[in-house]
């Protein structure tokens, strides 16, 4: 397993620090902290990559995956409710796939489309995840009414603090997010084993 650890590692700084211009680039629209979240991230999956890719399990604790993803949230909330100095939210879009279009269409920097569409699925697909991990019973719709329920509560109160946009598209790709963590959680299952 140390070898493991040591392969990933030199592979993941190696893939972050290559990219090092892109996240600088996006502290232009979020907070600074979107570094750290994108180290963990790419950390991670090229752990996970590794670890299957070696045929390799990761044990944790339930503990430790209840404080991890603690961590996770708290880390996601700040990106989500402090931004950087000058920019103003007040948009509101209840139009379903209207912004997700937009973003689509090509008028907006390909850099902002990617992140702004891929961050709003991938952030949320550890909740997937995790929801599997902890449940005894996965229930399809007592996630969706959960997942549902949190986002809309988040979108409201980025509108309500101006510190983001009230958008049914984000509903909509979050909430996509959510179900692919749901789904993917036996190809998880693999390699990450709670004890």
């Amino acid at each position: 397993m140390k070898k493991i650890i040591i392969l990933s590692v030199l592979l993941s700084q190696s893939i972050f620090f290559m990219l090092l211009p892109i996240w600088i680039e996006l502290t232009n629209y979020l907070h600074s902290l979107v570094i750290g979240v994108v180290w963990v991230l790419i950390s991670t999956l090229v752990l996970f990559a590794v670890c299957w890719w070696k045929k390799e399990k990761i044990r944790l604790s339930k503990r430790i995956l209840h404080v991890l993803m603690l961590l996770y949230s708290i880390g996601l909330l700040i990106l989500l409710f402090f931004r950087p100095k000058g920019q103003i939210y007040e948009s509101i879009n209840l139009t379903p796939f209207d912004t997700i279009r937009f973003f689509l269409s090509g008028n907006v920097d390909f850099l902002i489309a990617l992140y702004n569409l891929g961050a709003n699925i991938g952030l949320f697909i550890p909740f997937g995840l995790y929801y599997r991990y902890i449940s005894k019973k996965p229930v399809l719709k007592k996630i969706l009414i959960i997942t549902i329920c949190s986002i809309s509560t988040i979108e409201g109160l980025q509108f309500l603090t101006k510190r983001g946009s009230l958008d049914i598209d984000d509903l909509i790709l979050n909430t996509l997010g959510v179900y692919i963590g749901y789904y993917i959680y036996p190809f998880f299952q693999k390699v990450l084993v709670i004890k």
